[in-house]
């Protein structure tokens, strides 16, 4: 009996043995898995803060975004409203075009109703004015030589300073009409040699050349765009007036020089930086003028002298100003009282046309 009771107990201390043995095994699987599940879950607390620092730098992220879209917006709306007032501008600079246009045709039809004037008062004063004028300039030359005789020496004189003042005002009117025709004639450009038109205009002034014992020199001038026939009355009317103007006990001199130049090297406001021009010089030793009248030698009908002294009537430079703006170049005059004068002329070099 005892024997089976031990044998029993120690059954049941193996099986307790066995069954802590079982437990103590679990309890290292549970331990060990524990430990997988706290690792675990040290891993997700890693990854959650990574997580969370990624969505932090997104959240960030989007709230620069957001900034930069608010700010895009008002720059959107901002172009919105600019267009909007450009629009505007638009609409009203169409209109102020449209009634320029309109100014614009009224001029245009106002300028052809002007010109055709012009061209009345043309026609008149190149007949029916100057027919009465070459009638009284007649009479005055046919009493002077068939009844000198028989007029006083006050005679004499009044109808001489009759016919003087009947040629001043045929001089007059041929300036006029010069002047005129300037503004109403074709501009058409041709490339001309420069030498060849003061070679013409040498010819034409002979008589005066060799009365004022006068010396032009002018070489290697080269070819210029220009309007021929307003040239030549150009070039006609700048040697003319050397001339006239120079000095009684001196023989006058006259230099012309030419060369191209580009705008930028001038620096002359008026004149286009990026365009070549043609620099025409005229120089003299005359009896010059002041400074201060260097404008106001190119006004129609300005003189500077007595016409008691110095014939002509004042439109012969206003013509040769004009005949420069009709090339679309400027004109320029310098000079000393009893140093000479200089005018120096700037034309492009190539005609708009080209």
């Amino acid at each position: 009996m005892y024997e089976d009771k031990l044998n029993i107990a120690q059954r049941g201390i193996a099986f307790q043995k066995e069954e802590n043995g079982k437990l103590a095994a679990d309890l290292l699987i549970a331990h060990r898995e524990l430990a997988f599940q706290k690792e675990e879950k040290g891993k997700r607390a890693s990854e959650l803060g990574i997580a969370n620092i990624e969505l932090a730098y997104q959240a960030a992220e989007k709230g620069k975004r957001a900034a930069e879209l608010g700010i895009a917006n008002k720059e959107l709306l901002f172009q919105v409203e600019e267009k909007e007032k450009r629009a505007a501008e638009l609409i009203i600079a169409n209109r102020e075009l449209a009634f320029q246009n309109e100014e614009k045709e009224k001029r245009a039809a106002e300028l052809s109703i002007a010109n055709k004037e012009l061209l009345a008062f043309t026609y008149i004063s190149s007949h029916d004015l100057q027919e009465p004028l070459r009638k009284i300039q007649t009479f005055v030359t046919i009493i002077l030589e068939n009844e000198k005789d028989n007029l006083s020496e006050t005679g004499k004189y009044n109808f001489q300073r009759m016919q003087l003042a009947a040629k001043r005002m045929q001089q007059l009117i041929d300036d006029l009409l010069a002047f005129s025709r300037i503004n109403t004639t074709e501009h058409k450009f041709e490339k001309t040699e420069l030498c060849m038109i003061v070679d013409e205009v040498k010819a034409e002034l002979r008589d005066t050349i060799e009365e004022k014992h006068a010396t032009i020199k002018s070489t290697n001038l080269g070819s210029a765009n220009i309007i021929p026939f307003q040239f030549r009355q150009l070039i006609y009317n700048i040697i003319s007036n050397a001339l006239k103007f120079s000095k009684p006990d001196i023989p006058s001199h006259i230099e012309i020089s030419s060369r191209i130049v580009k705008g930028s090297n001038l620096n002359i406001e008026k004149l286009s930086p990026e365009k070549n021009f043609c620099h025409l010089t005229f120089r003299d030793n005359g009896i010059g003028f002041e400074p201060h009248f260097s404008e106001r030698i190119f006004e129609v009908f300005q003189k500077l002298h007595s016409k008691d002294i110095y014939g002509g009537t004042g439109i012969g430079l206003a013509i040769v100003k004009k005949i420069v703006e009709n090339h679309k170049g400027i004109i320029t005059a310098t000079s000393k009282l009893n140093k000479g004068a200089q005018f120096d002329i700037y034309i492009p070099a190539t005609s708009d046309t080209e």
